[in-house]
Parts: structure tokens; sequence; C-alpha cells
């Protein structure tokens, strides 16, 4: 994106014209507090999801998108993305829903070679 600079040139030349840039007020979506990013969800809202995600527990496709990743593979990773992508409707979403889901799966997986490990050790 070009700067204006006061010389009229190219296809549009109107927007040649230096205007001084407004300062508006933050849109709704960014001041959200449980929306965009780990920065803007403060310690009430994360411990209200861990509570929320500890009953309920996971839905049928992100149990299914957590299979797929148990296997491992590069080919069943991106089966895992094209699936969330699919359920969830955009690229971005799709990512950050197997990219929590891998979180999910390896805080399992340490808690299960935990209680390995300390099974063994007794």
């Amino acid at each position: 994106m070009s700067t204006n600079t006061g010389i009229a040139a190219g296809r549009k030349k109107d927007r040649g014209y230096i205007v001084t840039k407004r300062e508006l007020p933050p849109k709704p979506s960014q001041r959200r507090k449980g929306k965009g990013g780990e920065e803007k969800t403060d310690n009430r809202v994360k411990i209200a999801r861990e509570v929320i995600r500890e009953v309920a527990g996971f839905a049928p496709y992100e149990k299914r998108i957590i299979e797929l990743i148990k296997v491992g593979t590069a080919a069943s990773l991106k089966r895992a993305l094209k699936f969330s992508k699919k359920r969830l409707g955009t690229h971005r979403r799709g990512k950050k829903k197997r990219e929590e889901m891998e979180k999910a799966w390896n805080i399992r997986k340490k808690k299960a070679a935990a209680e390995a490990a300390a099974a063994a050790h007794k």
C-alpha cells in the first residue's frame, strides 16, 4: 500500500490528495475479552473455559481430530487440518483448532507417561 505524496499518478489519480488520518475507536471485535488470542483473555475467562472443558469434555468432531493427530504422520496431520477446516469454515480457525487439539493430546500423553512412571516406581 502506497502512502499519499500529493502527486497524482496512476490509475486512481484522486488518491494523491493528502488527508489527515482520523483516530477511530476500536472495533467491538478488538474489545472483546474472550476473543483473539491469549493476551486478550484474562485469568477469569481462562479458568472458566478450563472448567467447562473438564466438565463437558470434547465434542465428537474434536475427538476425531485428536484421533487423526494420534496417528502422527504428516498425511494424518494434514487430514486433521482439512477436517477441522471443513467443520469450522476457515483455514485460520481450522489451524487454531488443530493446534488446540495437539496441545490437549500432548498434555494427555504427558499425564499418562507420568502415571506409568509412578506405577513402575512403586
